[in-house]
Parts: structure tokens; C-alpha cells; sequence
């Protein structure tokens, strides 16, 4: 079925779409961390072939895709994690992609989804809608919207990694804490992996998912929110899609400050060798400030490495 109708994404969903990645998206491996509460477990989707997690999702969606659909090509919207998943994925797939990027989106993020094939259409995300412009060119087009969360497809592709990660462990893990812009990650990893406690993790002023699981209801981003290196984190709205299965999860939030996520990034850096982006590294720069606790198999994601080289350097200087 590849017209959304009234297809929901499911526990079976994602165990066929970890049959669709098989041999597509990387393994990534779960490394053990000592953090100063206890050890815990640590899986890096930044190892992915776009440095990140969401090619897993941009994949089982494109290849669901009719003949026809292909043949029209895609649109979506991403400040440049999704932009490289679905300019990937399209290239692996024959499938011509569009891309609706902000002006400001990192230059590296930009610059890959290009090399990877994509067409960066840029927009200024203080004053336009990313939503509408892709709409309209999808529209324009004929072409399949493809949005970087609210999509039953890409909740079971980012999904499979909560699969992945319980086979690696020999069973559920207890508590996964989870990075969270729209939802679609955390929402697939709660469908994957029903008997795991979900924690999303926020940038502090952009918490909008965790406010809106402790109120029982969907909260904006209030007006002129804080500056944020989690570019790919600044969501002004979840989709109510993503919010129903976290609420029905069970699932509650946690807000980081822009000084522990630098922590966690120097940590990934100095103790794993591995390059965190900001919005990547929340997860763990909630463990690393004690505002999750640990339990027994405890899983983070890290879901994501692409950061500015410039960037980088400085917060590990």
C-alpha cells in the first residue's frame, strides 16, 4: 500500500522494514559508557553512511514507493538529516529528489545532500513555512511528499533501530533515551520495543514534546525560543501522530542545556572517537547530567555526527 490512507505504523511494520534495510543501512554496534551514575549502553546511528539515523526511515519509505511514484520523484523538508537520508535513498532507489532546506541549515549538511544528488530549495525559517513550499512543489510536481517524522513509513524504518538494538543485547532494554525533534525516532523505537520505558530528550526552549506529554496534550515552541546548535531539533510543532504513540507509550521528557550537550559532544569525542552533532548528542548529554537515571540495560541513541567542522573544533578546543 503506498498511498498513506489509513495505514498506521505498527510493531509488524517495523519488522518488515528492518527486512527492507537488511544489507542497506549499517548495523551500527552498541558501545558501553561509564557515565558518573552507572554504565550504560550507547548507539551510534552517526556511523550510518549519512551520519545519521534517518536514512533508515527515508529508505522503507522510498521503497514502498509505486513505479509511477518513483518516476515523479520526492519532496521533503529537513534542516539536513533527513535532507541526506532521502537524497541517499533516492540515489540508491533511481528516484529524483527535491529538498526544502533553511537558508541557515550547517553548510556541511547542505553541501552533502547536494553531493549526494539532491536539489536544495532554501527558505528563510523565520518568516516561511518549510510545510508549505514542499507541499506546494510536491504538488506542482506530482511528486510524493516525503516529511521527516510524520509518516507511518519513516516511524517504522527509524523504528528498526530499537529492534536492532535488542537483538544486539539479548533482550529489550529497560529504558531507551532517545533524542527528540518531531517524534518519529522515538515513536518508532516505542512501537519496536513496547516493554521499554521511552525518555525523549530536548534541547532546553525547544521541549515541546516533553511539555506536551507532561500536559496530555500537544504544546508549540513558544515565540522567540532560544538560540541552539540543534538545528536538527527545532521543531515548532510535533505531529499528533508521533505524540499518540509516545503518550500511549507512556513515555515522558527531559530538557538539556547547550553546556552539557557540548559535555556529551567532548565525551563522544575523547572517550569513544566519535563526532556528535549537537541535537545527536542530547541523549547522552542527559545521562552525562545525571537527569536520567540508570538502570539495567539502558540504551542511548545518538542519533547523528553531522556537525560543522568549524563548530566541532571549537567545542572540543
Amino acid at each position: 500500500m503506498n498511498e498513506q490512507g489509513n495505514y498506521e505504523a505498527s510493531n509488524a511494520g517495523i519488522v518488515r522494514a528492518l527486512h527492507v534495510l537488511s544489507g542497506v543501512a549499517t548495523k551500527t554496534p552498541i558501545l558501553p559508557v561509564d557515565g558518573p551514575a552507572g554504565r550504560f549502553w550507547l548507539k551510534p546511528e552517526s556511523l550510518q553512511p549519512v551520519g545519521a539515523f534517518k536514512l533508515r526511515g527515508a529508505y522503507h519509505r522510498l521503497a514502498a514507493l509505486s513505479e509511477k511514484e518513483r518516476a515523479a520523484g520526492v519532496v521533503a523538508f529537513s534542516s539536513g538529516n533527513h535532507a541526506q537520508g532521502v537524497a541517499w535513498a533516492a540515489r540508491k532507489l533511481g528516484i529524483r529528489a527535491t529538498i526544502v532546506m533553511p537558508a541557515d541549515a550547517p553548510r556541511a549538511k547542505r553541501l552533502a545532500t547536494e553531493a549526494l544528488g539532491g536539489e536544495v530549495v532554501p527558505y528563510d525559517r523565520a518568516t516561511e513555512s518549510r510545510e508549505r513550499i514542499a507541499a506546494a512543489l510536491a504538488a506542482e510536481r506530482g511528486a510524493v511528499l516525503v516529511p521527516s517524522f510524520d509518516d507511518p513509513w519513516v516511524i517504522e524504518g527509524q523504528g528498526t533501530i530499537g529492534l536492532e538494538a535488542a537483538g544486539q543485547m539479548g533482550r529489550a532494554p529497560a529504558r531507551v533515551v532517545v533524542p527528540c525533534g518531531g517524534g518519529g525516532l522515538a515513536a518508532g523505537i516505542a512501537l519496536a520495543i513496547p516493554g521499554s520505558e521511552i525518555v525523549v530528550v530536548e534541547p532546553e526552549g525547544w521541549d515541546e514534546m516533553g511539555r506536551s506529554l507532561l500536559s496530555g496534550a500537544i504544546v508549540e515552541v513558544g515565540p522567540k525560543p532560544p538560540t541552539t546548535r540543534c538545528d536538527a531539533l527545532q521543531t515548532i510543532r510535533v505531529a499528533d501522530r508521533t505524540f499518540s504513540v509516545l503518550q500511549d507509550a507512556g513515555a515522558r521528557g527531559v530538557a538539556v542545556s547547550e553546556e552539557e550537550i557540548e559535555v556529551a559532544i567532548r565525551l563522544a569525542f575523547d572517550r569513544l572517537q566519535l563526532v556528535a552533532e549537537a541535537g545527536g548528542a542530547v541523549a547522552l548529554a542527559a545521562m552525562l547530567a545525571g537527569k536520567v537515571d540508570v538502570v539495567p540495560e539502558t540504551l542511548v541513541i545518538l542519533s547523528g555526527g553531522n556537525i560543522d567542522p568549524a563548530d566541532f573544533a571549537e567545542i572540543i578546543r
